[in-house]
């Protein structure tokens, strides 16, 4: 015969723990720190900067004369007139002394800052230096979805040592 195996047990066990007191509960509660504003803004920098930015990728890119890009979606008139330095840049990235992943966070953040204040072109100044960084940045700015075109910047922003980029900050009625 079976026993009820709620039951089985039960007399030996409370024998075993008679006379023991239950230990204090605390009452604190671990929940993660509240961040920042600042905080989430460089989280979404980095995401930004590891999931758009791939060293593995080659985009087609011309091999003689200034460094230019273009969009399909985009004319090509857009670019004919960053070469001309239609567009003046509002914001200004030099990248002198920047190692690669360094740049490429201080790339993501400055696209992110042109969408969020509604600005069109910016540069980025890569130098000369071992040429790492001028190799590199436009490769970077080509995988990008905002960025619509850019071009190696005049002489007055930077000749070959810059790039203008223009951005896409999407349709905004009151755009500067």
């Amino acid at each position: 015969m079976t026993k009820d195996p709620n039951t089985e047990g039960l007399a030996e066990f409370q024998q075993l723990v008679e006379g023991i007191t239950p230990l204090p509960q605390d009452k604190r509660h671990f929940r993660p720190a509240v961040k920042t504003r600042q905080q989430l803004l460089e989280k979404v920098v980095q995401l930004q900067a590891t999931s758009y930015f791939s060293d593995i990728y080659q985009p087609l890119l011309p091999v003689n004369g200034a460094m230019r890009w273009c969009r399909e979606d985009v004319d090509a008139i857009e670019l004919k007139r960053l070469r001309r330095g239609d567009y003046t840049p509002e914001l200004l990235l030099d990248l002198h002394g920047y190692r690669q992943t360094e740049a490429k966070l201080e790339i993501a953040a400055l696209i992110e800052a042109c969408i969020r204040e509604h600005l069109l072109c910016c540069s980025v100044m890569h130098g000369h230096g071992s040429g790492i960084l001028k190799q590199q940045v436009p490769l970077w700015l080509a995988q990008h979805p905002q960025i619509k075109a850019f071009h190696q910047a005049p002489r007055e922003w930077g000749g070959d040592a810059a790039i203008l980029v223009l951005v896409d900050i999407g349709d905004h009625p009151h755009r500067r």
